[in-house]
């Protein structure tokens, strides 16, 4: 009970405080999407970042110093993934940061497997830490079009693991919305496996072939970066994000 009071009270706390001018100018040269934004959403993400930074650790890794330049780019693209949805990763309580790609053993959620060593972008711990590269963050921001978003892709992966699985179905609102969603993921992962396998192209990056769970990390990215295709060529699973995430990236283009 003193617990979730003293949680309260600093999320009141962290909400009162005005949103800095240095952060806005940061969202503005870090994130371009952000001056697409309509006031309202811009508002929200103002908020959920102050609840976010208030609330989840930053560390440097490799020699990286944390700066608020730092916090404040990973912490809008996480609380993209929250806008009208009400949520705060509870589980997550640390975000670790490199200064570019690191090297960690055995085969990573996010990155290439060297034999028993693995170069990575990023990663997420369903026992509450995301693992990111600052170099990978800051390139994915900035060019939010090209469908690659290391950040989006690994607090994805933080709201999949809510439930305790990492099975590519997180969280949804309605219990009868899971039947819908499994219809519509199940298809159309079997479908960019058929497509991986045979070296087609297609707007979902192929890692997202590997398992149910990076392909709702890679269809994540796919949504809020490239809509207008996504929309276009897979419409039933942009319908099934859409509801989900609750916004409509592509009124952002």
């Amino acid at each position: 009970m003193i617990r979730r009071a003293h949680h309260r009270a600093r999320r009141r706390i962290a909400l009162e405080r005005p949103f800095p001018d240095e952060w806005i100018q940061c969202l503005h040269q870090n994130l371009p999407v952000y001056d697409k934004l309509s006031p309202e959403l811009r508002q929200e993400l103002h908020q959920d970042i102050k609840i976010f930074l208030s609330e989840k650790m930053f560390e440097g890794c490799g020699g990286l110093i944390i700066t608020d330049e730092i916090r404040v780019t990973i912490a809008a693209q996480a609380c993209m993934l929250l806008l009208n949805r009400n949520q705060s990763y509870p589980k997550l309580r640390c975000v670790l940061v490199y200064p570019n790609t690191y090297v960690a053993g055995g085969k990573g959620l996010f990155g290439v497997t060297d034999g028993s060593r693995s170069v990575r972008l990023g990663e997420s711990w369903s026992r509450g830490a995301v693992v990111l590269s600052w170099n990978s963050v800051k390139h994915g921001a900035f060019n939010f079009r090209d469908g690659h978003n290391v950040a989006m892709h690994e607090f994805a992966h933080q709201l999949d693991q809510e439930d305790g699985a990492a099975d590519g179905a997180p969280i949804l609102e309605r219990r009868s919305a899971y039947s819908s969603w499994a219809i519509v993921f199940s298809k159309e992962f079997e479908r960019l496996q058929r497509k991986a396998r045979k070296g087609k192209r297609s707007v979902l990056n192929d890692y997202g072939a590997t398992n149910p769970a990076e392909f709702f990390a890679v269809a994540t990215e796919s949504f809020f970066e490239k809509p207008m295709q996504l929309r276009k060529k897979h419409p039933e699973l942009y319908e099934e994000l859409q509801k989900y995430y609750r916004v409509n990236p592509s009124e952002w283009v």
